[in-house]
């Protein structure tokens, strides 16, 4: 990959980054707002403001397991959470039996 003049590999990984915070994950059968049925078995994901459709790496920063989710939905609604996952990544992310865990969002 090619730096400009004056950038350092982590300036360029800051500028990936998308947000901090709190994930959880659901699984009930129920349109998305974005019009599609959601399958809890794709790798897809709620958040507030991110144009539908747009891919988003998922870390959990407890121990290092990433995934890319696609996302097609709005929430999550609980106070303190950045994005709600599909059972498909929070499995991926080994995150099930907590329900929750703190990640990083960051273009892929």
């Amino acid at each position: 990959m090619r730096q400009s003049a004056g950038a350092t590999p982590d300036a360029d990984a800051d500028a990936r980054v998308l947000g901090r915070g709190m994930a959880s994950w659901y699984d009930e059968p129920q349109m998305t707002a974005s019009g599609e049925r959601f399958d809890p078995s794709q790798l897809t994901a709620a958040h507030r403001t991110l144009p539908f459709g747009t891919r988003v790496r998922v870390t959990n920063t407890r121990n290092g397991r990433s995934v890319i989710v696609r996302i097609n939905d709005r929430g999550p609604f609980a106070k303190g959470r950045i994005i709600d996952l599909s059972k498909a990544a929070a499995r991926t992310l080994q995150m099930i039996d907590a329900g929750v865990a703190p990640v990083e969002l960051s273009r892929p």
